[in-house]
């Protein structure tokens, strides 16, 4: 994961892949990853099927999943962390549809986002008090 050149092993910045992020958690197909440098941004693309990937801030704050596609790019990243403006109204948590940032819209989350988000905070927080 990261690097953002997950086909070539080598980002379009010549960042090795594998080295953009770092684990922090994995929880079946669930990885909780946080960036190794700078401010966190979603990965596009994975190498592992049917991964779910969590993102987490430096202070431990769950920030968003993302859903890769059968060809391992994102297709939707939902944000829980923050609102945004979805048909004139605040949202929080929302969904951005598509491979880039709302590339296909964005829309508030659907129930199975809903228990997945019910989900990854369980796991993290019970992760964390332990």
């Amino acid at each position: 994961m990261g690097g953002r050149g997950s086909s070539s092993g080598i980002s379009d910045k010549g960042k090795k892949y594998g080295t953009e992020y770092h684990t922090v958690y994995q929880s079946g197909n669930i990885k909780f990853i946080k960036i190794s440098k700078g401010n966190i941004t979603p990965p596009f693309e994975t190498m592992t099927k049917g991964r779910v990937y969590v993102t987490v801030s430096n202070q431990d704050k769950l920030k968003s999943i993302i859903y890769f596609d059968k060809h391992n790019k994102r297709y939707k990243q939902v944000d829980i962390d923050h609102p945004h403006r979805i048909d004139g109204f605040f949202t929080q948590p929302h969904t951005h549809k598509g491979y880039s940032h709302g590339e296909k819209g964005d829309r508030e989350v659907m129930p199975k986002e809903s228990k997945m988000i019910d989900r990854v905070v369980k796991t993290w927080y019970n992760r964390i008090d332990k």
